[in-house]
């Protein structure tokens, strides 16, 4: 049975770092150093995404995958390529053109630990390898599995997901947004790429429609409860414990859901949104025990 929202979850930290450990190692693997000119490219790279991090992302593919009795392999492998593509977000992000953020996960950002010029090109080089990850027979054996992940993550995270949820990010910076505005502009940012991570494992083990909704319908809910939750660290966590800047938004004039909705309720959203995402896993019958119980850590996670 899973803990209750306000009780710490050994197992599920035991479990995150299992899969940590293992993307990781793969990263490096798909990653690895090299005497080439262009090494100083590699090394970036591999600061930008070897830097530590929750995984959430990896996190969900994993274990959707489990749900349909996917090669582990297969799995890590298309765990790696969402994690290249929320790096390359990440990195392109923290550049002086977007928030211009000088700690990610407690270590210098890759324009300030290299330069500019490098980090566009580690976030590019991260993004298409990606690609080339899902499209590779390692990753399935099936062509039309292999061309469905490439289809799907490119939805997730082009201009109707991640790019264009980045641009109304921007555009708040100078126009005041509505509730409804700000929950769409998340769920093309955060949203759509979550969706993806999960739908992964479903895709790969050729699971069928309600179930791929579902888990979509989970990672929609989960990822706006995170979503509200990073706003409401962003205006109250200390920088040591977040491991990077925080107060950027309210600088920047974007309205967030706690500048719209005030702390309180927002935690009361974020509690909606989450009881929500443990709806959609009863299709399951509790098989998916660790999703939910990611859905209560999202909800109580303090950096």
């Amino acid at each position: 049975m899973a803990p209750s929202p306000r009780e710490a979850d050994p197992e599920l930290q035991s479990e995150m770092n299992i899969v940590a450990e293992a993307v990781e190692k793969t990263i490096g693997h798909l990653l690895p150093e090299t005497d080439l000119a262009e090494n100083r490219l590699f090394q970036a790279m591999r600061h930008g995404t070897l830097s530590g991090g929750k995984r959430l992302r990896p996190f969900l593919t994993m274990h959707t995958a489990n749900l349909f009795n996917v090669d582990p392999l297969r799995a890590r492998r298309a765990a790696a390529a969402v994690e290249f593509v929320h790096c390359y977000s990440l990195i392109h992000d923290d550049l002086p053109a977007m928030d211009d953020a000088k700690l990610r996960r407690g270590k210098p950002t890759v324009h300030i630990q290299f330069d500019e010029a490098t980090a566009i090109l580690a976030g590019d080089a991260l993004l298409t390898l990606a690609f080339e990850i899902l499209s590779e027979p390692e990753t399935h054996e099936d062509p039309r599995v292999r061309c469905e992940l490439i289809r799907s993550l490119a939805k997730a995270a082009g201009c109707h997901g991640m790019a264009g949820g980045q641009m109304l990010d921007l555009i708040g910076e100078t126009e005041e947004f509505d509730f409804g505005t700000i929950s769409r502009l998340q769920r093309m940012k955060t949203g759509k790429l979550m969706a993806f991570a999960c739908e992964a494992g479903a895709i790969l083990g050729k699971g069928n429609e309600p179930h791929r909704k579902a888990l979509c319908n989970y990672a929609f809910d989960l990822g706006l409860a995170f979503q509200v939750t990073d706003d409401i660290l962003d205006v109250e966590a200390d920088p040591q414990d977040t491991g990077k800047d925080t107060g950027k938004d309210s600088q920047a004039g974007k309205s967030t859901f706690v500048s719209t909705m005030g702390k309180e309720q927002a935690r009361n959203r974020a509690e909606m949104l989450v009881h929500q995402a443990i709806g959609h896993l009863k299709i399951f019958s509790g098989r998916a025990e660790m999703l939910e119980r990611l859905a209560y850590y999202v909800l109580e996670r303090r950096a």
